[in-house]
């Protein structure tokens, strides 16, 4: 949709498809994306062309599961980022998937890392790492290589926020040692139990930017008020036939 790809898959799908690139042995990674991240696209090639080029791009948010939906991908439904990051450490046990938590400030990569051991008996997480929030330097850079390639994780999660950490995979697949990087935002401290979580009936209703704006206006009140009525106004150009819907690599 305007010209960003959507992965047409459900939450079982995801996981089955990582599960493939897992064994395959292959390199890739994989985008998290919402409303926010499509009218970002709009207006940055470079990133759009990340997103196009990932082996998954899932539909993070409800408006874009309804918009899949309305052009007759019937089988699409939401794959939320911290939802894919449970069912991902839900499996992994069994599978034996290792992980490495890159993001969040300090201490948050630990503390998530604690809970979730300790939620999925047998989680093996293998290494965390708090980044600055700057580019690395190529000291950082080849502190987080070696540490990367000692502990060989199948998965490395990203958590410093899109389109931060879009850009971050696309420069760093294939130069660490990590099978499957993917990218989850805010999953780092809803799962560390530092933001609350919004209900299943929210979510449901496509309203929950309300509940993380409600948590966090200062910082996000800028983003909900410009891209909401875009990815509205956009959409409605795509349907009359005015803006092309197709992905442009």
């Amino acid at each position: 949709m305007l010209g960003v790809g959507i992965s047409v898959i459900r939450m079982e799908d995801a996981v089955e498809l990582s599960d493939r690139l897992i064994r395959a042995g292959e390199k890739n990674y994989v985008c998290v994306t919402d409303v926010h991240g499509v009218i970002e696209a709009q207006s940055d090639e470079s990133f759009r062309r990340i997103l196009n080029n990932s082996y998954m791009t899932t539909p993070d948010g409800m408006p874009l599961v309804w918009v899949g939906k309305m052009q007759g991908y019937t089988k699409i439904s939401r794959v939320y980022g911290p939802d894919y990051l449970i069912e991902m450490c839900r499996v992994s046990p069994q599978r034996g998937y290792r992980h490495f938590f890159f993001g969040g400030k300090p201490g948050v990569a630990d503390l998530l890392a604690r809970k979730l051991t300790a939620r999925f008996p047998g989680l093996q997480v293998v290494g965390t790492y708090a980044p600055p929030f700057r580019p690395l330097t190529s000291c950082e850079e080849e502190d987080l290589e070696s540490k990367v390639r000692q502990t060989k994780p199948d998965i490395f999660w990203v958590g410093i926020g899109s389109p931060k950490q879009e850009r971050f995979m696309a420069k760093y697949c294939g130069r660490l040692e990590a099978k499957l990087m993917v990218g989850v935002g805010a999953a780092f401290d809803i799962h560390a139990g530092l933001v609350r979580e919004a209900p299943q009936w929210l979510k449901k209703l496509g309203l929950q930017w309300l509940h993380r704006l409600a948590q966090e206006p200062r910082r996000l009140w800028k983003r909900y008020a410009i891209c909401v009525p875009a990815f509205i106004w956009k959409i409605g150009l795509q349907f009359l036939g005015i803006r092309s819907a197709s992905a442009e690599i």
